[in-house]
């Protein structure tokens, strides 16, 4: 089945990352997470922001230290691509299938390559009412548990992607997810992780090489629900 998706925002190496957007992650553990909180910070939770606002709590070299430089983003583009072997995933289609680019209006985003090496750490963000974020999440991650392993075909070039459920950071938000993906094409494989982490109304996805995710994963949780 033929289906219009847009190019994933992680950037690792273009070739094998030209892929539906549903190689975000894979059905999250929704157990809430215990917290206690003042009424102000609860309803601040529920604030949905603008993009400018989403870009202003995005992480930059500062937070994130010596040897990272920030990618310029690139136009979106949509490629036609053969899903084979995953028929939830094709029933999806379109953009409702992309993992780097999910549909919600509101959205803010960053790439950034590490010491010059192929290594790089992509953040995204996301503002709407918490329902509508658990919703169009869901849509792409159900589809994902009954397909560890599956096929693309992009520009005639076939790449192999192979997902495991990783234990999520239940003390981190309200709904978490977490995966890692192999992408495999032309004797090349590339493994990125993926942790994506619902606060209320806002929605955090990092994604890229596992070291930088599992390094600066908190930093980009506290600076994107700071309050102040």
């Amino acid at each position: 089945m033929r289906v219009r998706v847009a190019t994933t925002a992680l950037g690792i190496t273009a070739a094998l990352l030209t892929v539906p957007a549903c190689s975000t992650g894979t059905k999250p553990d929704t157990t809430p997470s215990a917290r206690t909180e003042k009424p102000a910070d609860a309803d601040q939770r529920t604030i949905t922001l603008s993009s400018a606002a989403l870009a202003t709590r995005l992480l930059d070299e500062s937070d994130l230290g010596s040897g990272y430089l920030r990618k310029p983003e690139r136009p979106a583009r949509h490629d036609d691509v053969t899903v084979i072997g995953c028929p939830p995933l094709s029933k999806l289609g379109g953009d409702a299938a992309t993992g780097g680019s999910l549909t919600f209006p509101r959205k803010a985003k960053a790439t950034f390559t590490y010491a010059g090496s192929s290594s790089e750490i992509s953040e995204e963000l996301y503002s709407d009412s918490a329902n509508k974020l658990s919703d169009g999440i869901d849509q792409i991650f159900d589809a994902m548990t009954g397909c560890p392993t599956y096929q693309v075909v992009a520009g005639g070039t076939p790449i192999d992607i192979t997902s495991q459920k990783l234990t999520a950071p239940h003390d981190r938000g309200d709904e978490q997810w977490s995966q890692l993906l192999t992408f495999s094409a032309g004797g090349r494989s590339i493994v990125v992780k993926q942790v994506a982490i619902r606060d209320g109304s806002l929605l955090l996805v990092v994604s890229g090489s596992p070291a930088l995710v599992d390094r600066h994963l908190d930093k980009a949780l506290a600076k994107a629900t700071a309050t102040s």
